[in-house]
């Protein structure tokens, strides 16, 4: 009875990472260029369960079988194997700013911060007092020559990510960035990510990797709300019924432990 405690523990601990997983992807359902999260849980091993009474080991002509019956599986409880992050692309929001540029398939802009390099998909940018392009956190945004620098929002962006000015001389081409394996990149909030060895280092994006630019466009978050609230129910439905196991298992527990008491 003690093990169904903690299998009950398991699954709520399980449950609970979900839940905060689906409570982030609503919360920055309006943020531009967010991508959601998931929660991936994986069962521990199964015990067979057998009949007590009838243990032992019998031989026959081609070696020897076990006696005792299974008679069901015993689950030992889950836990929570890894949270990922789902870069699909979401819809687009014209916004009809010249300073927003949307990503049309997969990569990721490139923004210096006093951490470092790191990349986003959030697309909203602003024209900054210096005259550098800049995330709304006030981070440049980095071109192939490096900070990307504007007289005025009257610039062109065409679909392979290069800037023209006003009167169509090129200023710099947008350094879009891909990664060996994207899903493992982190997160470090405000919609930036950081890579690590299992993502990989980032390398511009040339030829069919590169993505499509589009000007007067925002990419919206990937998350759909029905689907996170239809998850979240299943989740507080899951994880009330690993907290009644325990209330259950503890109730057994007690009145054992009264009998037993009793006895002696």
């Amino acid at each position: 009875m003690i093990r169904g405690w903690y299998t009950g523990a398991s699954g709520m601990n399980a449950q609970q990472n979900r839940l905060d997983a689906i409570s982030n992807n609503l919360a920055n359902v309006d943020t531009a260029g967010y991508k959601k999260d998931i929660s991936v849980s994986k069962a521990f091993p199964e015990l067979l369960i057998r009949r007590t009474n009838a243990d032992g080991v019998y031989h026959t002509s081609v070696g020897s079988a076990d006696a005792a019956p299974v008679i069901g599986k015993l689950g030992l409880g889950v836990e929570t194997n890894e949270q990922y992050i789902d870069f699909s692309q979401g819809s687009f929001k014209n916004t009809n700013t010249n300073t927003d540029v949307a990503f049309s398939g997969k990569g990721f802009y490139a923004v210096e911060t006093p951490a470092g390099e790191r990349y986003t998909r959030n697309g909203n940018f602003y024209i900054g007092k210096e005259g550098i392009l800049e995330t709304k956190e006030g981070y440049p945004v980095l071109g192939e020559n490096g900070y990307i620098k504007l007289e005025n929002d009257r610039f062109k962006v065409n679909e392979d990510g290069v800037i023209f000015s006003e009167e169509g001389q090129e200023i710099d081409r947008f350094k879009a960035v891909r990664f060996d394996n994207e899903r493992y990149l982190k997160k470090t909030g405000s919609s930036l990510y950081m890579t690590n060895d299992i993502a990989g280092p980032a390398h511009i994006a040339e030829g069919s990797e590169r993505p499509k630019f589009i000007q007067g466009y925002s990419e919206t978050s990937n998350v759909n709300v029905v689907n996170e609230m239809v998850q979240m129910i299943e989740v507080n439905r899951a994880y009330e019924a690993n907290q009644k196991t325990i209330t259950s298992e503890d109730s057994m527990m007690s009145t054992l432990w009264q009998k037993v008491a009793i006895l002696q």
